[in-house]
């Protein structure tokens, strides 16, 4: 399975995974399938990304033809904001398992802090950001206490084994640690040379929440959004310095971003549909950078650059946005 990272609540998490983002519901199983064939074993999905179904056929033909058992993988699901009302928690859950074909997620996530008005699932599924489908933006006023103890009995009742957030910031964080029966035992964040975030990194090391990165390329994945400063970027698989690096390794410039992060203990969820990539992605682990590389990687981040946010996808009217 390759090096695993301990969480707080006693599982093992491999460290090199799989991103469900963006994977076409018309390959997603069979991309899926592949990549269990060719030994990943953490997969990384969430009912925001509209593929959940087809991911799991591929996880049940993978089960089916002997290639893995159910309890070798870990499958990893998010809650979407528009239902993160208290009593919205258990049924999104259920839902994602439905989709996914399992009893229930190795870890499942809030995906963003910052409750939405509910959106029933038979109005549309996967609801996105705005109430109407179009431009509306509805709050709803629950609280991150009430989500979070919703969380909790989710593992009370098996449904997942342990749970965690996604996209949340310090300040968040601590307040949540002041209340929380279970601890996040994981946080998943936008995490690249260009964006590094050490101090919540820091944070996330002194309590003993285990990190996961995601677009560890940069602004690649988020191209396809016309964001002006992705755009703008030169594509971190291009920069001198990573390609100077990849060469003197004789290693791909992705590899190094991946193990410029897993070296420092973060696990990553990189995607691809091509099988020399998925393979390169996934031994990213069995070669060291030097302490210098790690550091020169780092010192790239200006400080200010972040792709993933929901300002960057919502704008708000006029008047604002709406609170129910």
């Amino acid at each position: 399975m390759g090096p695993t990272i301990k969480l707080s609540s006693g599982h093992e998490m491999p460290q090199v995974g799989f991103g469900l983002w963006k994977v076409e519901n018309e390959k997603a199983a069979d991309v899926v399938y592949d990549a269990v064939k060719l030994g990943y074993r953490l997969f990384d999905g969430a009912a925001d990304y509209g593929n959940e179904k087809e991911c799991g056929e591929g996880i049940a033909r993978a089960i089916k033809d002997g290639l893995v058992t159910r309890e070798e993988l870990f499958i990893t699901s998010k809650l979407w904001p528009v239902f993160e009302d208290g009593d919205k928690v258990e049924p999104a859950i259920r839902r994602s398992l439905s989709d996914w074909g399992l009893d229930y997620f190795d870890l499942y996530l809030v995906h963003f802090p910052g409750a939405l008005k509910y959106v029933d699932p038979s109005v549309r599924y996967p609801p996105g950001w705005h109430y109407d489908g179009k431009s509306e933006v509805v709050r709803s006023n629950t609280p991150m206490h009430v989500t979070w103890a919703a969380m909790e009995s989710l593992v009370d009742k098996k449904l997942a084994r342990s749970i965690g957030i996604s996209n949340f910031q310090a300040q968040l964080i601590y307040d949540m640690l002041r209340y929380a029966r279970i601890p996040p035992a994981a946080l998943q964040i936008e995490h690249h040379p260009y964006l590094v975030q050490q101090e919540l990194l820091n944070l996330c090391k002194a309590e003993g929440i285990a990190v996961t990165a995601y677009s560890s390329f940069g602004p690649a994945s988020f191209l396809t959004f016309g964001f002006k400063h992705a755009q703008a970027l030169k594509p971190l698989v291009e920069d001198d310095l990573i390609v100077e690096i990849a060469n003197k390794h004789g290693k791909e410039p992705s590899q190094i971003l991946l193990r410029w992060a897993t070296q420092r203990g973060l696990a990553v969820i990189p995607k691809t549909s091509q099988h020399v990539f998925m393979t390169q992605n996934l031994g990213c682990t069995d070669f060291d950078l030097d302490q210098a590389e790690i550091e020169q990687i780092s010192a790239k981040d200006p400080g200010r650059i972040r792709f993933n946010q929901p300002s960057n996808y919502l704008r708000p009217t006029s008047s604002g946005f709406s609170v129910n």
